[in-house]
């Protein structure tokens, strides 16, 4: 999915300060505890130096790819999708889960409390509802110790407190994916429906065109989805398609980036689409921009940057702070005679988190080889209120 690293390597900064005085308030007496997280000197980003990098393509084994690559500094698990009930109420959702480490597995050193760990972990929980015009987000923070949170491969599961994606399977294609806050909760259950996806070179996905800044990426396309979503407005039992990301790296921005756009669709025709752009401070977009076009059959096609063009139709404006966020597109990719209009399904879908971001269901129309399709899907909009690198 290509994003996400400054948000992380930021945000990580407010998970280690709400841990330190979690700690503190844990350990006053009478109560005897003893609890550290290492690596993150206040103030400042975690070293990358110790952590491996993505270099060449690798083979990937599942279901143990699933899980934590704990030797790497970054990693997430992105569940997103489009859901309607039985009365055609639409519904987006989207819960991601980050890992951040703060010191190589070679480098942590031995500590006898189980709440010490050297990984922290966050997470990110919102629902769109399209007839109530709202949009919630919410986020959450923990360390990967003592239960709190953590990640496996065999069986795959990732966790944060009572927040959850976990395997209904032996392959880890089938997961339920749990999360609440407050009246607002999900209890979905996946399936895929295609193999694994593997981006860029063979999964080897680069961020910028310095050496070793890439990662591992990977996606599970077309989920099919059913279980139930509450809102404010009462319990929906729903169905529908949901797209999953998961990714891993130690990398890095190139300098001059600003932010990146991300769209991933599914189409009527059984076909997806991914697309990432990463916009530059002088409003070019990075050669390394690209994306992948899924087939019926799960074959995939790589798309570099110059064989896409995206267009802005119309942008909204955000009261909070001012910020336009683009709305409505045409992705054209001519060599597939592909022409697709997007459309997002409310225009506040901005998640008002640690870091500011827009990320949101959209619906799709166009055409594909001389035939009409629709479509749905989700779009990640970063850098529009302030840029993204720099920040921390």
């Amino acid at each position: 999915m290509n994003r996400t690293w400054r948000l992380i390597a930021g945000v990580v900064i407010i998970a280690i300060i709400g841990l330190a005085g979690w700690y503190a308030f844990k350990a006053q007496p009478p109560v005897e505890a003893r609890a550290t997280v290492v690596g993150l000197p206040a103030g400042t980003n975690s070293s990358a130096a110790g952590f491996a990098r993505a270099y060449h393509p690798r083979p990937f084994v599942f279901p143990q790819d699933h899980g934590p690559h704990l030797d790497f500094q970054t990693e997430w698990w992105y569940y997103t999708g489009n859901l309607t009930d039985t009365a055609g109420r639409a519904f987006g959702y989207q819960l991601t889960f980050f890992r951040r480490g703060l010191l190589p597995p070679q480098d942590t050193p031995e500590r006898q409390s189980d709440l010490a760990g050297n990984q922290v972990y966050f997470a990110h929980f919102a629902i769109t509802d399209v007839a109530a015009d709202s949009h919630m987000a919410v986020e959450r923070f923990s360390r990967g110790a003592g239960d709190l949170a953590g990640a496996s491969g065999d069986p795959f599961q990732v966790h944060l407190e009572n927040w959850s994606a976990a395997s209904t399977g032996a392959t880890g294609d089938a997961v339920r994916l749990i999360a609440w806050n407050g009246v607002y909760s999900i209890t979905l259950d996946l399936q895929s429906l295609k193999p694994v996806v593997k981006h860029g070179d063979d999964g080897l996905s680069a961020k910028s065109d310095g050496s070793g800044n890439a990662s591992y990426y990977y996606s599970l396309t077309r989920m099919q989805t059913s279980g139930g979503i509450h809102t404010d407005s009462g319990l929906f039992e729903v169905t529908g398609l949901s797209w999953m990301d998961h990714e891993w790296s130690t990398s890095a921005l190139g300098q001059n980036a600003l932010g990146w756009d991300w769209f991933a669709l599914q189409l009527s025709d059984k076909r997806e689409l991914m697309i990432y752009r990463f916009r530059n401070v002088d409003g070019s977009i990075d050669p390394v921009s690209g994306g992948t076009l899924v087939a019926a059959d799960g074959s995939t096609t790589h798309l570099s940057n110059d064989q896409v063009t995206v267009d802005v139709l119309d942008r909204w404006r955000n009261p909070d702070d001012g910020a336009e966020y683009p709305v409505s597109w045409r992705i054209h990719i001519p060599s597939q005679a592909i022409t697709l209009q997007l459309d997002a399904r409310i225009p506040n879908q901005v998640n008002k988190l640690s870091i500011v971001y827009w990320e949101g269901a959209v619906k799709v129309t166009g055409q594909a080889g001389g035939v009409a399709v629709t479509g749905a899907g989700y779009t990640e909009l970063t850098g529009y209120s302030g840029s993204i690198n720099g920040k921390f």
